[in-house]
Order: structure tokens, then sequence, then C-alpha cells
């Protein structure tokens, strides 16, 4: 009987611009080139679960320190999305386009939720030349008029004069595709230790600490900031999406993802601010406004909840895995926009890099 990873692999549709990349299995990877080693990876976000299961799976002795007593409470991740859209995505930064197939293969070959239906792009009229921008700058899409839009998702027939349709893309809600990765990591052998206060006494001098603490980590690492971002989720059974759909704004952008069950992801603001307080008044409007235009249905929604939370972020806002300590230090962070998109690619580089030095690009340090 096929792995679900095999299954997920076998109804992807090709990845345009991907490279080859191990895939995520039951079977070691690496430890046939380089002996097993004992890992501790600290903290339990969404590079956390990856680099642990990557790490297990390739034949490492694996603990997941996670200082949280509930898994993700305390995590940036559990506000995601997620959109895993590297076409989308790289428009802020070209090489997202490349790793992000990279990411995106590896997802579909570990992860059997994924909602592989696309994405859409649409603009109100007046934000015309934003679209314009926007089509320019990004890739591959297929520009539809009303009518294919109509098609593709009826309950936004005759709202848009035509769209951007971005068909290699998926979605997902982040608990369940969290949830599914730690225990991933635990049926491939890693420990995980919940509510646990990791300490550099608690580690040996030989094991190798892979640190995913995210914002919680800035204090070692000066050129991390944290960058605010707010979301709602909402409810409704008046309208029914199949994919996630941007709505173009010179000046707040939004994303509306489906998740089961009639609700809604509504993101997500992007304010250069630390500040960790609730989801703002301002925000809000912003965003209940933006949802209002891509359908007034929304105007009937109930809020279910509101988040607001930090993405660490370094200053050209690519995540990276930093080599310290001769390779006894592993710094995985800076995930901004990109966490769960790049993830399993940061999880394969660090693996790679222990079996065999290799260094990838987003690797840096000595």
């Amino acid at each position: 009987m096929p792995s679900h990873a095999a299954q997920a692999a076998s109804k992807a549709p090709p990845i345009h611009g991907a490279r080859e990349w191990p895939l995520a299995t039951d079977e070691p990877q690496h430890a046939a080139r380089k002996s097993a080693r004992t890992i501790t990876v600290i903290g339990a976000g969404i590079f956390g679960v990856w680099q642990a299961l990557t790490l297990a799976r390739a034949g490492h002795r694996v603990r997941l320190v996670e200082q949280s007593a509930e898994p993700f409470t305390a995590s940036a991740s559990r506000l995601a999305g997620v959109m895993l859209s590297p076409g989308c995505e790289s428009e802020a930064e070209p090489r997202i386009r490349t790793l992000g197939w990279q990411g995106l293969d590896l997802w579909r070959a570990t992860y059997p939720g994924l909602v592989n239906s696309g994405s859409l792009v649409v603009a109100a009229p007046r934000d015309h030349a934003e679209f314009a921008r926007f089509a320019t700058a990004t890739a591959p899409s297929r520009t539809l008029d009303s009518k294919g839009l109509g098609a593709l998702e009826p309950d936004l027939s005759g709202r848009f004069a035509s769209a951007l349709y971005f068909p290699d893309e998926a979605h997902f809600a982040p608990g369940a595709a969290l949830r599914f990765l730690l225990d991933a990591a635990r049926n491939a052998g890693a420990i995980v230790e919940l509510g646990t206060h990791w300490t550099p006494s608690g580690t040996d001098r030989d094991d190798i600490v892979v640190d995913c603490r995210g914002y919680a980590a800035a204090s070692a690492l000066p050129d991390l900031r944290g960058v605010r971002g707010e979301r709602l989720v909402i409810r409704t059974d008046e309208i029914r999406l199949s994919r996630p759909v941007r709505l173009l704004h010179p000046q707040h952008p939004l994303y509306v993802v489906p998740w089961p069950d009639g609700h809604f992801l509504i993101g997500a603001t992007v304010i250069e601010s630390e500040d960790t307080g609730p989801i703002t008044v301002r925000s809000a409007l912003a965003l209940l406004g933006a949802a209002y235009t891509l359908h007034p249905a929304f105007g009937e929604a109930a809020i279910v909840e509101t988040g607001a939370g930090l993405r660490p972020a370094f200053p050209d806002n690519m995540p990276r895995a930093e080599i310290l300590d001769a390779g006894r230090r592993i710094v995985v962070n800076g995930a901004f926009r990109h966490g769960f998109l790049l993830a399993p690619v940061l999880a394969t580089a660090v693996a790679e890099y222990l079996a065999t030095e290799a260094r990838h690009e987003l690797l840096v340090g000595a």
C-alpha cells in the first residue's frame, strides 16, 4: 500500500522551476554518508517541527524542546494563512520563486492535507495599475476574464473584470498541518518535550543545537526584528471559495483563505512595529472593509477569532540557517512571510549540511 507521501507526490502537478531535492520519506536519507548525531531542536513552530522531522528521518537522534506546555500556543506559526504561493510571493523577492517551488514539492510529498487548487488575484477597477504591476512582477499565471473567474469561483461571478490564476499553488489551515508534522516527527523517532525550558547546560558538549525559537531569539540575533501581523478568522455560509483570493490595493492588500466548515482567514497586515498587543481597530476595519469589497456577503459573517503577532525577519526579509560554533549550533530564523513555504527547504539544507557539509544558498556562517 503506498504511503500518504507517495500518493501526494503521484498526484502533484508538475512544478515550474523546481530542482530535484530529496523528498521527506520514512527512510533515513543521509545516515549512510555520515554517522548519526545527537541533535536538540529548540522551538516547535513551523521551522522546528520541519527540522525535527527531517533530521529524525535522516537517522539522527533528535530531541525537540518546546517551552509551551500546549504545542503551538506561543508560536507565530499558529497565526498563518497558510498559502503556499511561490509565484505570488516572487513579487517581493525573486529567489522565493525557485526556492518556493522546492518547498511546495516537499510539502506535497509529506502532508496529505494540502489543497492543490491554486490561487487567484483580483483588484477593484480603480486599482487596475496595481493589478498590471503585479501581473508583470509574478509568474506563472493565467489571466482570466470575468467569465473565467466565475467558472472557477461562482460566488465571485460578475464582481471583477479580470483575475490572475496561479494554478500550481496550494493552501491549508495551519493547525492540522502543525499537528501532523509533530506526530510525524514522533513517529520518525524524535523525542518531543513540551513545557520544557531549554538551557545550554542541558545539552552535552558534542551535541548539535538547532535553534528555531523565532522572535524569542532576538536578544541573541542583533539583526533580527519583529514585523507585526494581524488577521481575522470569520465564519459564514453565504459564500464559498475553493482557493485563496488576494485583493490588491496600494495601501491595504488583502488575502482571504478558505478553511474548513465555512471559516475564512482574512489577513494580513505587515507593520514595521514590535508591538505585541491585540489587533487594532484601524487594522480590523481595513481587513473587514477589504473583505466586504471582495464580496458583500462577508459583511454578515461572524468574527470567530482575532490575532496579532510578530514575524521574525532579517533585514533582507529572507529566512536563513546560520552555522555557528564550528557547526555545533545552527540558528534557523527569519521566517517573515515565508515560514511555511521555506521551512522544508531549510530543513533539507540543514540535513544535507550535516551529512556532507553541502552549502545551500540559505546557509550562512562558518
